[in-house]
């Protein structure tokens, strides 16, 4: 590891501060330094809920919120924080979740995470100033002992084996009635986040630094991160 550079850990318990999780890392070939990629996990949904950008009623709240907070981590550690929005021309993010050991495709053609399984969001990454020394991965897809619930789970098939994903087929299942009560069940969670944040945190943050100093793992906070596609909560997975 280059002296100054910060470790693995303390991005690791920084990023868990902020609401993410690490999702990977890898030195890649056209960089000098480590590249941290950073995600959602278990404490992401109620710290997003009472967040600023939550509550001003301008677009992209998440993407505002990740610029903020993966920023501030930047500037923290001295990296350059890179996103996989914000394009084009994009980040290819997809190569390096894969290039990571922690990300693989799955039946349907979409990522599965060694963690989060297809519940699956990159917030951003961390492009350290040097080499950092970090975990290897397992290197073991997640789909490999498993019975795919994934390619029957959609209504509509728009997710299966062996055929691209169908966006007609998902958006025009999800009409402008059940967009209407998504976002009123949102706005519900939201409010519901912010009156009781301050009494789930401390829990979600003693379980999370217990299993980050034990076993480099989150903890699983249940109900806090939202399940709305019943294709990606069909994956076995999911662990955080």
């Amino acid at each position: 590891m280059q002296a100054g550079v910060a470790s693995y850990a303390q991005i690791e318990i920084a990023a868990g501060d902020a609401g993410l999780i690490v999702m990977g890392a890898l030195d890649p070939d056209e960089e000098d330094g480590t590249l941290v990629l950073l995600g959602a996990g278990s404490a992401f949904w109620p710290i997003l809920c009472a967040s600023p950008e939550a509550a001003d009623g301008q677009p992209d709240p998440v993407d505002r919120w990740s610029l903020r907070v993966v920023g501030a981590l930047a500037d923290r550690f001295g990296a350059q924080a890179v996103f996989p929005f914000g394009g084009p021309p994009y980040a290819p993010f997809i190569r390096w979740a894969e290039a990571s050991g922690r990300a693989f495709k799955s039946p349907v053609g979409m990522l599965v995470h060694d963690t989060v399984g297809m519940m699956i969001s990159y917030r951003g990454g961390l492009l350290m100033s040097g080499r950092i020394a970090f975990p290897a991965p397992a290197g073991n897809p997640p789909c490999t002992a498993c019975h795919a619930p994934c390619t029957t789970a959609c209504p509509v098939g728009a997710l299966s084996a062996g055929a691209p994903y169908d966006l007609d087929a998902c958006h025009g299942f999800l009409g402008p009635s059940e967009r209407a009560q998504l976002l009123s069940e949102w706005a519900s969670r939201q409010q519901i986040n912010r009156e009781l944040s301050q009494n789930v945190a401390p829990v979600v943050e003693q379980t999370r630094r217990e299993r980050i100093e034990s076993a480099h793992r989150c903890g699983r906070a249940a109900g806090s991160v939202p399940r709305i596609c019943v294709c990606a909560d069909s994956c076995r997975a999911y662990r955080v």
